[in-house]
């Protein structure tokens, strides 16, 4: 039986990697995509979700709008970095056709919890925003923490520093009230962080095989990351390359094996000034119960092809 999948987004170019990987894998069935704000609105993800579901042959996915901005703030406004990385559209500013369905009319927050219910241990979330939903659901109905599957985020950094500044990466920063809810909540969370996706590099030669398909998806795919990959010449010269930062979170949610990962009670700083700061929780240090772990490495040829294999197979379609 394939284990049930909710990717929450804020969908821009990697989390659109990361919706075709889950797509791409035969393991997984994707029950429902979440939206946040982030790398676009919600509105923009929510659209952007839709739209690239239908391009990939999956209309049936459902998409649910989650909440619009962090828990502690009452509106949020997309930074010129994201817009730069990831285009005013959140997809490399690609056109593609606005999907015909709308998003669900009940909210994320229900979603995730009913869904919880429903699927128990054989559902896993995989976050690639702010937590912001999560922790919602968490504060709405603290026993799903016993009875979820698990939680696999792509956010933070525990042994490199972060993208936002020295201490915060930026899904963490968005909302670290949130973070910090669910990092302390006792859910069975694996942190996917900028200590392995920055290992994880895509590179022009590999979007050319997705062009020479000839596809309406190949071609999409191509053109997006080509964009990111522009991007990250200028914000990440040295790199070679963009980043799989959510793309691997899904991978390691699908097979766990990818990554090495060190058992440790996690939190985040929310006052002073390392707010959105990742790091081990000193007050459970020496609790038996590691209820969350880090990943520290990564398989990164392995990786790469199972990346590669699953959504040129998802694209060819």
């Amino acid at each position: 039986m394939s284990k049930k999948m909710i990717l929450d987004l804020d969908t821009g170019i990697d989390d659109t990697l990361a919706i075709a990987y889950a797509l791409g894998s035969p393991e997984v069935e994707l029950i429902g995509i979440t939206g946040t704000y982030g790398n676009v609105l919600v509105e923009q993800g929510v659209r952007n979700a839709l739209a690239v579901t239908d391009l990939f042959g999956h209309p049936e996915v459902p998409v649910y709008a989650g909440l619009p901005h962090a828990s502690r703030k009452d509106s949020f406004e997309v930074l010129p970095v994201s817009a730069f990385i990831h285009g005013q559209n959140g997809i490399g500013d690609v056109e593609i056709p606005d999907s015909d369905r709308s998003p669900e009319s009940g909210s994320a927050v229900d979603f995730i919890i009913d869904a919880v219910k429903t699927y128990g241990k054989d559902l896993v979330y995989v976050p690639t925003g702010p937590m912001t939903n999560i922790a919602a659901a968490l504060a709405k109905a603290p026993e799903i923490k016993d009875e979820i599957g698990k939680i696999v985020l792509m956010g933070g950094a525990l042994t490199v520093c972060g993208n936002v500044d020295p201490w915060q990466e930026a899904n963490i920063s968005q909302d670290p009230d949130a973070a910090d809810k669910l990092f302390r909540s006792g859910a069975p969370v694996t942190m996917v962080g900028l200590d392995v996706t920055l290992q994880t590099l895509l590179t022009y030669k590999e979007t050319a095989t997705w062009r020479e398909l000839g596809t309406p998806a190949g071609r999409f795919l191509a053109d997006m990351t080509d964009y990111y990959i522009k991007a990250y010449e200028t914000t990440a010269p040295k790199l070679g390359g963009c980043g799989l930062h959510d793309p691997l979170a899904v991978g390691v949610a699908v097979d766990p094996t990818l990554v090495d990962t060190l058992k440790i009670n996690m939190k985040v700083d929310v006052e002073g000034p390392t707010r959105g700061r990742t790091i081990g929780d000193n007050d459970r240090l020496n609790d038996p119960v590691k209820t969350m772990q880090v990943a520290v490495g990564v398989d990164v040829p392995r990786f790469l092809n199972e990346f590669m294999t699953r959504i040129t197979g998802l694209a060819k379609a």
